[in-house]
């Protein structure tokens, strides 16, 4: 299986969804990062600073790390150009899973229009007829999930992954990000966040994601354990 996990900012994938990122790794599976900007517009750390903390905690993620011009940081509009450039990176990479920040409005506009822009391509991938990308195969994806970064929404979410083996290398990684350190402690932050989620469901930690479309199975047996077994 081949994961790929965007983020709008440097650090967005390590605070919502590096641990899942980790144990699929772990399990053999390929994950690739990709960021839309190098937080050019951040209150601390140069882009050149962000970019390199990035890299740094793909290493401890184990997944490859790619940085995609979109208009850069509080640059980046929904629109149908920036999903043809989305779509052409599907296509190239050929992942199963996506994983987008939430659609949610949320504390910084990039997040919600990389996650529509992730939608929107996904969709684009797949179609043949498309001169845009015609020098590329169609590419039809598994599944595009959604994460949240440090916002909650009034939703909960739709799948809960037990990340609790991944607890000490999700810590490294979003350690790695020294610069966003100086303004707010992320680092509880989202551990904090993840032992609630983790309680409800009785593991020690948990990250949540919100389907784009409904899971297909053939026999209920086919599905895991609810939330509600705890």
């Amino acid at each position: 299986m081949k994961i790929l996990a965007v983020g709008a900012h440097p650090d967005d994938v390590e605070f919502g969804c590096a641990p899942i990122l980790i144990q699929e790794v772990r399990n053999g599976h390929e994950a690739r990062i990709l960021v839309t900007s190098k937080g050019e517009a951040a209150s601390a750390g140069t882009p050149e600073e962000r970019a390199q903390e990035a890299r740094d905690a793909a290493r401890v993620i184990g997944a490859a790390i790619q940085f995609l011009e979109l208009g850069g940081d509080c640059h980046v509009e929904n629109n149908t150009a920036n999903a043809m450039t989305f779509a052409r990176e599907i296509r190239r990479f050929k992942p199963d899973v996506i994983l987008a920040p939430h659609l949610g409005e949320n504390q910084h506009p990039d997040h919600s229009a990389v996650g529509k822009i992730v939608r929107d391509a996904a969709r684009l991938a797949r179609f043949g007829g498309l001169r845009d990308l015609e020098d590329l195969p169609p590419h039809p994806i598994t599944s595009l999930y959604f994460y949240t970064i440090t916002q909650v929404f009034v939703d909960p979410p739709e799948l809960v992954v037990d990340v609790s083996p991944a607890r000490e290398a999700w810590e490294a990684a979003i350690q790695c990000h020294k610069s966003q350190m100086k303004t707010r402690n992320y680092l509880d932050l989202v551990m904090s966040r993840a032992r609630t989620l983790g309680a409800a469901i009785g593991v020690e930690y948990a990250v949540g994601l919100w389907l784009n479309d409904p899971i297909r199975v053939a026999s209920l047996g086919d599905l895991p354990l609810s939330s509600r077994y705890f």
